[in-house]
């Protein structure tokens, strides 16, 4: 819902920033390169390091803007595009995953619920990226991507908002994660109608 909104405010300085290093760093290379930060975060959660996890979460965050950035520049490629995606929906769930490590018996119900909740995200967003390809849609307002972008309630922008607020306040993960897995379940099916109705007109 809000990724739209924010990409006129962060483009900008992620386009300086790319000017500097597209010379010197392939986009792939920043993309495995902040996998890295992203496994590092989990680590850290798993071990209760909640303010380490999160500054290696936001530099995780920065390298998946800045990798997009590089590759405007340098060309996009599908490969590019599949490991962005792929790395980003592991390091989501593993973050996720990270606090039900951390504490089992406050955390697990609600970390599973809400990994099962992201399965009904990126199920609906991928499947409609490759239908959307089919017919040769595009979603210019998300910017230039690899694939279709269907928006809904809970993108990008809201997960990494909800995660850098559990890292801030652990306590308040359980009913955080039921919260915004609602919100997941919701998307989910707006998207599901968004499918349906486009796809029936196709």
């Amino acid at each position: 819902m809000l990724d739209r909104h924010l990409r006129p405010l962060i483009d900008p300085p992620l386009e300086r920033l790319a000017a500097a290093l597209a010379a010197r760093l392939s986009a792939d290379a920043v993309t495995v390169g902040g996998f890295a930060l992203g496994c590092l975060a989990m680590l850290a959660v798993m071990l209760g390091q909640f303010w380490l996890g999160l500054v290696l979460l936001l530099a995780n965050r920065l390298a998946d803007g800045l990798d997009g950035a590089i590759a405007r520049r340098n060309g996009v490629t599908d490969l590019g595009g599949y490991l962005d995606i792929v790395l980003d929906f592991i390091i989501y769930s593993g973050i996720v995953f990270a606090f039900a490590v951390a504490d089992p018996g406050a955390n697990a119900l609600a970390a599973a619920f809400l990994v099962f909740s992201f399965m009904g995200t990126g199920a609906s967003f991928l499947a409609f990226a490759i239908m959307a390809a089919k017919h040769g849609l595009a979603s210019p307002e998300q910017g230039t991507k690899s694939l279709y972008y269907l928006g809904g309630l809970a993108e990008g922008t809201e997960t990494i908002l909800f995660m850098v607020v559990v890292l801030i306040w652990p306590a308040g993960f359980a009913s955080l994660a039921w919260l915004f897995g609602i919100v997941c379940w919701l998307t989910t099916i707006g998207r599901v109608l968004i499918a349906v109705r486009q796809l029936r007109e196709r």
